[in-house]
């Protein structure tokens, strides 16, 4: 029996892709680096003492390494076997933290054990993904069937709901990640384009909601986004009604009495040209109900509904923004989107973070001596924003090398994914990297100001044991399922 042990032991490492190890030890170095830098003060001695930030780090840095070997040393059959029983326990840990008495800082999706302050959030993303691929992996199941689509969904949106009820929007904005794996799964893609048709809407109309087209009582933000769905759901037409007639029919006729429209509105007499095209969908939405009766081509119904949800989306769009969203958050996208310069509140973190990040130049001011971060100018230097604490020190040169070490991760990732020859580990696979390139996109954008502050961590990065943990969880997970990917079943 101990000889069987020791030569699956020798079997997985073995089989094990060293390259992931290599660049996830080279993370969690640079990392540590990188809290030193941040949470070090003029007058500390000793960067080890357990008293420091940088001295915690090396003891989750130390636990992740081991709870990495004990994975490895588990048969890979455990994961899947076990893949539901650990996201309902995900699941419920999750919902007694809305009950959680600890708040902190607003939010309370944190259980505070004594010293022990853990994010069920973080370990929530292993078995989400577990549960993904168990469920999208078992016998006949269909990505285009609605029962099971609608189930895969609801797998991602409950621990979603469990942590907004937390007042963790940025926590649960992750799980949207999800959406990339279940595209090379065989989602539609015209999915996806909803979701960035929708994002478009969004910033398009509340960005220049408030701006007027010359003397015309008619938004720009407004007239836009109405232009935005006429040529979309024109655009759906010729491609999933294979129709490029009928397409450009409707793009012409639809232009043509908007831009007239326009015209009588700028030169003859005032009127808010926004209304015609409300009419217009409606007429739009009508012409496609009646197409996909007479055809009984279902695409037309799908295009109707497309239209529809993008009007009543695009209408509701501000009423969310200004009651539905928290103060904080809605100054947040206000100063992103140019309509707020908030450089003492909600643009201060962003602001600081980029003069941080410029005053490194290119080879960076040297370990310990970026004055940004020991003068503590940026908050949340060692957590949220601790990129900046990269450029400052390492300048552009160690900024693009961490960026292409994450980079090199996701290829592989990929590659890893791709080689699997069961559904179970491509789909866990696609899930752990579609988690990893959301946290490096978002995270690195929102401390360059390209995206919104959400406060998600930098992988391997962020201080903190709960986001160190949850990231090794899924990485070695997916190490060791692929690690058996020779094991007949």
């Amino acid at each position: 029996m101990d000889q069987l042990t020791d030569r699956k032991k020798r079997g997985v490492l073995r089989s094990l892709d060293w390259w992931v190890v290599i660049i996830y030890v080279a993370l969690l170095t640079f990392g540590w680096v990188s809290v030193c830098g941040a949470s070090y003060s003029y007058g500390d001695t000793d960067l080890f003492s357990l008293s420091t930030r940088s001295g915690m780090q090396i003891v989750w840095i130390g636990t992740s390494l081991l709870l990495g070997l004990i994975i490895l040393l588990l048969d890979e059959r455990f994961y899947e076997t076990f893949a539901y029983a650990l996201f309902a326990l995900m699941l419920l840990l999750l919902f007694a933290t809305i009950f959680n008495p600890h708040s902190i800082k607003g939010s309370r999706s944190w259980l505070v054990l004594g010293p022990l302050r853990l994010q069920p959030a973080e370990f929530a993303k292993f078995a989400t993904a577990l549960a993904l691929a168990k469920f999208m992996s078992k016998y006949g199941y269909d990505i285009h069937n609605w029962k099971d689509f609608a189930i895969t969904l609801a797998i991602i949106f409950v621990p979603m709901l469990f942590i907004v009820m937390q007042r963790e929007t940025g926590s649960a904005l992750v799980y949207l990640c999800f959406f990339l794996m279940l595209y090379r799964e065989g989602m539609t893609g015209s999915v996806l384009f909803t979701g960035v048709a929708m994002v478009v809407y969004f910033v398009v109309g509340i960005r220049f909601g408030n701006e007027m087209i010359g003397q015309s009582p008619t938004s720009v933000g407004k007239f836009t986004v109405l232009l935005l769905i006429q040529l979309f759901s024109s655009g759906m037409v010729w491609v999933f009604c294979e129709s490029r007639k009928e397409a450009a029919h409707i793009m012409g006729l639809s232009a043509s009495i908007t831009l007239i429209s326009l015209a009588v509105s700028l030169y003859v007499i005032p009127f808010n040209v926004v209304w015609v095209q409300l009419v217009l969908a409606v007429l739009l939405i009508s012409y496609l109900l009646w197409q996909g009766l007479g055809t009984r081509v279902r695409n037309y119904f799908w295009i109707a509904g497309f239209t529809l949800g993008s009007v009543v989306f695009f209408n509701m769009a501000d009423y969310a923004l200004n009651n539905i969203l928290e103060p904080h958050q809605r100054t947040r996208i206000n100063v992103l989107l140019g309509l707020e310069e908030d450089l003492k509140g909600a643009g201060y973190n962003v602001n600081q973070s980029k003069i941080a990040i410029g005053s490194g130049g290119l080879e960076g001011k040297g370990f310990l001596n970026g004055t940004q971060t020991k003068l503590k100018y940026v908050p949340e230097q060692d957590t949220d924003f601790i990129f900046c604490t990269v450029g400052e020190e390492e300048g552009f040169v160690g900024a693009t090398a961490v960026l292409l070490l994450f980079l090199a991760l996701i290829l592989r990732l990929i590659y890893l994914s791709e080689r699997q020859p069961y559904h179970f580990g491509r789909i866990y696979g696609y899930c752990v990297l579609s988690v990893f390139l959301f946290h490096v996109f978002i995270n690195v954008g929102m401390v360059l100001g390209l995206t919104p502050v959400i406060g998600i961590p930098l992988p391997f990065f962020s201080y903190g044991g709960s986001s160190l943990w949850g990231f090794t969880f899924l990485l070695f997970i997916f190490l060791r399922i692929d690690a058996a990917r020779n094991t007949s079943r």
